[in-house]
């Protein structure tokens, strides 16, 4: 992710992140994967990646799951296999709904997700994890913007009732009385608004629908826990770069997605009313700010986390996400085990994280990064 062209975040807050001694970022890649050479095994150089220990990697590693993570992946991917002899990543960016689908087939060794597994995947894994079970390893955190193009209007702020309404389809137009009274000022035409949704099960649809459901309770009924899309009206689009390329390309229209596709297209992004002092911006920095307040309901070595957002901090931007790297704990594939633990082992790295910081992801709280580093060498 690219740092939103507004809000200027710089390296301090993924600097935390570098000091936490790393967190297991996932394996939510590109759609179109790219299979660069590799150079030699063991502990290799590249000119991004100058100490990547490459600990028995071989072979391919297939992965799937979120888009969201697509720009980091990139280049942990570019990374990894310039330095390490015969390796290949593929990752498949098919959203999180298919990456966890292809786990718990035995398709891939990993997949990416933006929300954890619930109880019925979790005993669907144990099929495929002999004598044990996917784990959430929570990898890196970052805000899901609120990106639109609307002609004349650049400082957009709204807040969660808004949002719930509009893209519930209860309010339909720009000048709308409820939009107009958190943009006093603003030019807001009088022409409809053309609000687009995933159309692929994705974990960033569910972490929108939770925000909405604990924030705006009243204006939004729908299943928080739903990877699809559940409500009615609307255009779909299928994954992030779908949704963010129909708000480039359409005028009045709006969406959500990870921060870096609203930047890399230049699309404005909305700040949010939380009740703080001042509406929040999308950026990492705001993302990192409500992240911090995030608890492990995990047990074990499950750490799937507990997400606050109703947060009303200063600063605190509340629509976040948390993509998590699916793995089994125990029952890894023999021939896959030594890559994968070795991938990990590089984006968990100071060397991995340092990739990150023009990438605008924000930090997992420095405790919950120490136990992710702790549980990756035990996986078997």
């Amino acid at each position: 992710m690219k740092l939103s062209r507004k809000n200027g975040l710089r390296a301090s807050a993924i600097g935390a992140l570098v000091v936490s001694g790393a967190l297991v970022l996932s394996a939510c890649g590109s759609d179109n994967n790219t299979e660069t050479p590799a150079k030699e095994g063991g502990t290799k150089t590249s000119n991004a990646a100058s100490n990547i220990a490459c600990e028995g990697a071989k072979g391919k590693l297939l992965a799937a799951g979120s888009s969201a993570q697509r720009n980091a992946m990139d280049l942990w991917v570019k990374n990894f296999q310039a330095a390490c002899e015969g390796v290949e990543i593929n990752y498949q960016g098919i959203g999180s709904g298919g990456g966890i689908t292809k786990f718990n087939q035995g398709q891939v060794a990993f997949a990416g997700s933006d929300s954890a597994l619930k109880e019925e995947e979790v005993a669907e894994s144990q099929k495929i994890c002999k004598g044990g079970k996917g784990i959430n390893l929570p990898m890196v955190g970052g805000p899901i913007a609120i990106a639109y193009k609307l002609d004349g209007v650049d400082n957009l702020v709204l807040d969660a009732s808004t949002i719930a309404k509009i893209f519930d389809n209860k309010i339909t137009k720009w000048n709308d009385p409820a939009i107009a009274k958190l943009n006093p000022g603003a030019k807001l035409p009088d022409s409809t608004i053309q609000a687009f949704h995933r159309s692929d099960e994705s974990g960033t649809t569910q972490n929108l629908g939770k925000y909405l459901s604990t924030a705006a309770p009243a204006d939004w009924k729908h299943d928080p826990k739903s990877k699809s899309w559940p409500a009615e009206g609307g255009q779909a689009a299928n994954g992030s770069s779908g949704v963010a390329t129909a708000v480039k390309d359409t005028e009045g229209s709006i969406s959500y997605m990870e921060l870096s596709y609203a930047t890399a297209n230049k699309s404005s992004t909305v700040s949010i009313n939380t009740g703080a002092a001042a509406p929040v911006a999308a950026s990492s920095e705001n993302a990192s700010k409500a992240i911090a307040a995030a608890k492990v309901k995990g047990t074990g070595s499950d750490l799937a986390l507990s997400l606050d957002y109703k947060t009303k901090a200063e600063g605190a931007y509340p629509i976040v996400l948390v993509t998590y790297e699916i793995a089994c704990d125990k029952g890894n594939k023999a021939e896959t085990l030594p890559t994968l633990k070795a991938f990990l082992n590089y984006t968990a790295s100071e060397e991995g994280q340092k990739v990150l910081t023009d990438a605008g992801y924000a930090p997992i709280p420095a405790e919950i990064a120490a136990k992710v580093r702790a549980i990756v060498p035990t996986l078997s």
